[in-house]
């Protein structure tokens, strides 16, 4: 410290801690003589003709917009000042918060340089820098997000800068209030440990929740029984394993994907593995693609437990799978998941190699487009590439080869290639009739209304399709065919299944536009209560259809089975009705599960329509535990209470209308 005090006007250049020595020449005579009396020199450095820039006249200003600028920044520093209290930061906090609280964007840190000027918008505390655009994802934050959104969520006044500070700091509240639905999701954990289980650890968690637990939570949110599960594996995960991840979340630097990824990938090493693995990838976390991410952590488990990586590998190979779906285009997907590596990389090449056939055979499309064809040309059986389109003019049938098993073949001079087997590519596969249910409204069969269709284990299909699929049908002798009633809501309230009375002529052909239908009404009366009775045609065979009533309140009982085991036509008009398993959120099909009887039958419950439904597995143990509770009510209708004591209603089947 300067020993003495600081002058208030140091020299320009002068160390303002220490006091100037006084020049010898200023004492000097001379220099004394020479001086004006009373003039002052003033700044050596300026010449006598250079105007003074202090001493320049003040510019017009129109004071009434100075003061408002004058005011609006007062504002506005009055207001970063109780943004910052209100969110617990302080001054030099705020303008380091980037470190501390996240990022502006997903995964990207905030600013802490503070561009310069003047923010007037409501949105002002989100522009780069700003205290709100470093915040930590709160419910508070989202108070000020949506102050700044306006009324109709136009962001009045915000430029670019801050409205993406806007985006990020959404996008930080959407994880905490995420973050805070899996802390809940833990403590129902606690209240729902696996039996044996007790709350151990720092964060007294059961080392497993009840079986039960996933049905229950997917029903509370809507969710499928997949989902709910990887919402609870999430939650013990942050509480036991991960407390880095759960206080980034908290804090909104990662989001729940990313959450999730780090959950999925550390899921069988223990706690002290688990931060290990963690800690090497935390700090970059937020940065990262949820893809990068998964990469990055896969390492970090390698590095930590590799034993345990193969453990994780093999015990998810148990659960190898083909998957089908349906699209959001109204088209369909196929997938095998958990396949041995080596043995996907195989199939992927053979799956080129065949496109590349059909590229050569003149086929249009891109390269994916193609491979999508050979992977369906591979499984069915079928050759794609036009007749006559091989080198020898034959057309696309191949020899399989001796040393492969059968299913194809080598070329000396290229990859392999089908043997296909089926139908050329466009054309339905005959096998498809025999194994799925196919629902179409009558008046889009007739082509009286153009109404969607459903096919099992898609969904929802579009009329076109749904036509071109009942004309496939048509063309198979086996197929059978049902009709359904349906009240308003699309509920089954009649069926009725067809019974043959013409068969296929045989050599006979369908008309060039496909096989036709009819649907009109037959001259004999329908089952007593029904819908009466009807002649329906597809293609070239004829049925009749007596269409008999499904009760929608009281029971008649009239297709009652005397024992425990359902006959065939009460089987089957329970699965009409319910088309799959009836505990909450399931949708495992009704014909790969049980007929369960309400009341057991050994307590004397009826084997029939009113006391009946179709359950899986599961769902028929969860119904069993003394916890849950299952009653029928009219219609179909089944209604759960759940430990909780919460209720859950499942409906019967909506079909196509």
């Amino acid at each position: 410290m300067a020993p003495g005090p600081v002058p208030q006007d140091p020299g320009r250049d002068e160390d303002p801690g220490r006091v100037p020595p006084w020049p010898d020449w200023m004492d000097d005579p001379a220099y004394l003589t020479a001086r004006p009396a009373d003039g002052d020199p003033g700044d050596l450095d300026l010449a006598e003709d250079v105007e003074d820039p202090d001493d320049a006249p003040v510019p017009d200003v129109d004071e009434d917009e100075l003061i408002a600028v004058a005011d609006q920044i007062t504002a506005d520093q009055a207001r970063l000042a109780a943004v910052t209290a209100r969110l617990g930061l302080t001054a030099a906090m705020a303008s380091d918060a980037a470190v501390v609280s996240g990022r502006r964007g997903p995964g990207m840190p905030g600013s802490a340089e503070p561009f310069p000027g003047v923010y007037a918008s409501r949105a002002s505390g989100f522009a780069s820098g700003k205290p709100l655009d470093v915040a930590p994802g709160s419910l508070t934050l989202g108070q000020f997000l949506e102050e700044a959104a306006g009324a109709d969520d136009r962001y009045p006044g915000a430029g670019d800068d801050e409205l993406a500070g806007a985006v990020a700091g959404w996008d930080r509240v959407e994880a905490y209030v995420s973050s805070r639905k899996h802390a809940a999701v833990a403590e129902f954990i606690r209240r729902r440990p696996a039996p044996g289980c007790v709350l151990e650890g720092p964060a007294q968690m059961p080392a497993g929740f009840d079986e039960f637990a996933v049905r229950e939570l997917g029903a509370v949110l809507g969710e499928t029984r997949g989902i709910a599960e990887d919402i609870l594996c999430l939650a013990s995960a942050l509480e036991v394993s991960l407390p880095g991840t759960k206080a980034a979340f908290r804090s909104g630097t990662v989001s729940q994907r990313k959450a999730m990824v780090m959950g999925e990938a550390t899921a069988l090493l223990d706690p002290g593995e688990a931060r290990a693995a963690e800690a090497m990838v935390l700090g970059r976390a937020g940065g990262l693609t949820p893809p990068a991410l998964r990469a990055a952590i896969t390492r970090a488990v390698l590095q930590v437990a590799p034993g345990k990586a193969k453990a994780r590998r093999e015990h998810a190979a148990k659960r190898t799978r083909v998957e089908r779906w349906a699209e959001g285009s109204g088209n369909a997907g196929l997938a095998g998941r958990e396949l041995p590596p080596a043995q996907v990389l195989a199939a992927d090449q053979r799956v080129t190699a065949w496109a590349r056939e059909l590229r050569k055979a003149g086929l249009d499309g891109g390269i994916d487009a193609l491979r999508a064809r050979a992977y369906l040309d591979i499984l069915l059986g079928m050759d794609s590439r036009p007749l006559g389109s091989r080198p020898d003019g034959t057309p696309g049938r191949m020899a399989e080869d001796p040393g492969s098993g059968g299913g194809g073949r080598s070329c000396p001079s290229g990859p392999w290639v089908p043997a296909p087997g089926g139908p050329l590519a466009g054309v339905i596969p005959p096998g498809f009739t025999g194994h799925v249910n196919l629902t179409v409204p009558a008046t889009t069969v007739l082509h009286l209304a153009d109404r969607p269709g459903e096919l099992g284990g898609i969904g929802p299909v579009d009329p076109d399709l749904a036509r071109d699929l009942a004309e496939a049908a048509a063309r198979n002798p086996r197929s059978t065919w049902c009709v359904t009633v349906t009240d308003k809501d699309g509920h089954a309230v009649g069926h009725g299944c067809a019974r043959p009375v013409k068969r296929r002529k045989p050599g006979g052909r369908d008309p060039p536009g496909g096989p036709s239908f009819t649907f009109s009404p037959a001259d004999q009366p329908g089952p007593r209560g029904g819908y009466g009775t009807w002649r329906f045609t597809a293609g070239q065979q004829d049925f009749l259809i007596e269409i008999g009533p499904l009760p929608a309140g009281d029971c008649d009982h009239r297709h009652e089975a005397r024992g425990h085991d359902p006959g065939v036509t009460l089987r089957h008009l329970t699965e009409v009705r319910n088309a799959t398993c009836t505990g909450p959120g399931c949708r495992r099909p009704a014909s790969r599960a049980d007929f369960e009887h309400n009341i057991p039958y050994e307590a004397g419950g009826r084997t029939c329509l009113c006391n009946g439904d179709p359950k899986c597995r599961h769902c028929h143990r969860m119904k069993q535990d003394p916890r849950w509770k299952a009653e029928h009510l009219p219609g179909g209708f089944i209604e759960w209470t759940m430990p909780s004591g919460r209720q859950y209603v499942t409906e019967p089947t909506r079909y196509p209308i």
